[in-house]
C-alpha cells in the first residue's frame, strides 16, 4: 500500500470519528436550543461565541493549521445556530405596534424564527402571554434619552410574568415623507411621544407642529395614507419601506446613541444561576409606613453581598403617595446571599417580587 493510500485511509478513519462526534455535538445543541426556547433566549451570543473560538484555539498546537481551524469551527458553530434556530421556530411572539415598529423590529432581531404578533397595546401584548396566545412578548422599558416606559413598569409591578432577558436596540430616528416630499415642504411631524422627544431639537430647529401617534410605524402609515407633503413621519427607515415613504433624513434624533432597552417576558423564571454565575436581577418592592424603612431595604442589597445598579421609584396608581421600588442588581438571588437578602428585605417591606434573571444584556 502506498504513502498516499495509506493516508486516504486514515482519513475515513477519522471522518467517521468526526462524525459520531458531530452527531454527540449536534444532540448537545438541540438541548440548549429547547432551552433557549423555554426562556425566550436568543440563539447568538456574541460574547459565548468569541470565549469558545478563543479556548478551541488554544487546543491547536501547530501554528499553522490555526487559521483554517478557526475557519472550520466558525462554520460548525453556524451549522450548530442554523439547527437551533430550526428548533427554535414557530415561538410566538408578542409586541406591541404594526411592521416596521421599533418593538418590531427588536422581535424579528432576538427571535429571527419566531411567528411576530401584533397587539394594540403594552397590555394587550402582556396579557397574550398570561392567556397562552403568545410564548414570549418583547416589551421596551427605558430608552436613554426619554427614560423610562411608565406602563410596562406598571405592568411589571402588577403583573405575573417574568423577565429572562434583556437586549439593546440603538434607535436611529428617521424623518419620512410623502413621494417628491423635500424637508422644506414638512408643517408638521407624526410619531409616539418618545421619539418626538428624542427628536425635539430638530423639531425646534425646523418649527414644526409635533403631534403625537400610537407609535412610529402607526404614524408613518398615516402618513402615507394622508399623501400630504407637508406632513412627514418620525421612525424607522424600516417603516419607509413598508409604507411607500421617502427617508427625508435618515438620523434627526439629537443623541446618536439613542438606545431603548426591551425586555422578554414569558411565564417561566430562569433560576439555573449559580452564585458564582455573572447574571442580573430585576425586583421590585414596597416598604413598611415605618422610619428607616426604606434605607433598611436599600443596605440589605450590599449587605448580602450584592451590588445594585439601578434603584427607581414608581407611584402606585391605586394607592395615593404610596410607592414601589424597581431595582436591577448583579448576582443570582437562587443562592444563599440570596436567601439571606430575602430574609432582610422581609423585614422592612410589605411586598417583594422577584421579576427575573438572565445573564447580562445583550446588543442587538
Amino acid at each position: 500500500m502506498t504513502e498516499l493510500e495509506t493516508n486516504r485511509l486514515k482519513i475515513n478513519e477519522i471522518d467517521q470519528q468526526i462524525a459520531k462526534l458531530f452527531e454527540q455535538r449536534m444532540d448537545a445543541a438541540k438541548v440548549i436550543a429547547l432551552y433557549k426556547k423555554q426562556y425566550g433566549l436568543q440563539i447568538f451570543d456574541p460574547v459565548r461565541e468569541q470565549e469558545v473560538v478563543k479556548k478551541e484555539l488554544e487546543l491547536i498546537q501547530n501554528p499553522d493549521y490555526k487559521a483554517y481551524y478557526l475557519e472550520f469551527i466558525h462554520d460548525l458553530m453556524d451549522v450548530s445556530k442554523k439547527y437551533q434556530s430550526f428548533i427554535v421556530q414557530g415561538s410566538r411572539v408578542a409586541y406591541c405596534g404594526i411592521e416596521g415598529a421599533w418593538a418590531n423590529i427588536a422581535a424579528k432581531r432576538i427571535f429571527p424564527g419566531g411567528n411576530i404578533i401584533s397587539y394594540p397595546s403594552f397590555a394587550d401584548a402582556y396579557d397574550a402571554v398570561i392567556k397562552g396566545e403568545c410564548d414570549f412578548a418583547v416589551l421596551p422599558v427605558e430608552n436613554s434619552f426619554a427614560g423610562d416606559v411608565s406602563q410596562v413598569f406598571d405592568l411589571m409591578h402588577k403583573g405575573p410574568l417574568h423577565v429572562n432577558g434583556m437586549y439593546n436596540l440603538l434607535i436611529s430616528q428617521a424623518l419620512l415623507g410623502v413621494k417628491g416630499a423635500k424637508l422644506s415642504d414638512v408643517k408638521k411631524v407624526v410619531s409616539h411621544q418618545q421619539a418626538i422627544d428624542q427628536c425635539m431639537e430638530f423639531i425646534q430647529k425646523h418649527k414644526l407642529e409635533a403631534v403625537s401617534a400610537v407609535n412610529t410605524a402607526i404614524a408613518a402609515r398615516e402618513v402615507a395614507n394622508a399623501n400630504d407633503k407637508s406632513v412627514a413621519a418620525i421612525g424607522s427607515t424600516d417603516s419607509a419601506e413598508l409604507y411607500g415613504l421617502e427617508v427625508l433624513d435618515p438620523a434627526i434624533n439629537q443623541n446618536a446613541m439613542n438606545t431603548t432597552r426591551f425586555a422578554v417576558f414569558s411565564t417561566i423564571m430562569n433560576k439555573d444561576f449559580k452564585a458564582q454565575d455573572k447574571c442580573v436581577f430585576q425586583l421590585m418592592f414596597t416598604v413598611k409606613n415605618i422610619p428607616g424603612s426604606l434605607a433598611t431595604a436599600v443596605k440589605a442589597f450590599g449587605d448580602a453581598g450584592f451590588n445594585l445598579r439601578s434603584l427607581r421609584s414608581r407611584p402606585i396608581k391605586d394607592i395615593p403617595w404610596q410607592y414601589y421600588f424597581y431595582v436591577e442588581g448583579e448576582g443570582s438571588l437562587f443562592s444563599e446571599n440570596g436567601d439571606k437578602l430575602m430574609a432582610s428585605l422581609k423585614e422592612s417591606c410589605e411586598e417583594v417580587k422577584i421579576l427575573g434573571h438572565y445573564s447580562g444584556e445583550k446588543n442587538i
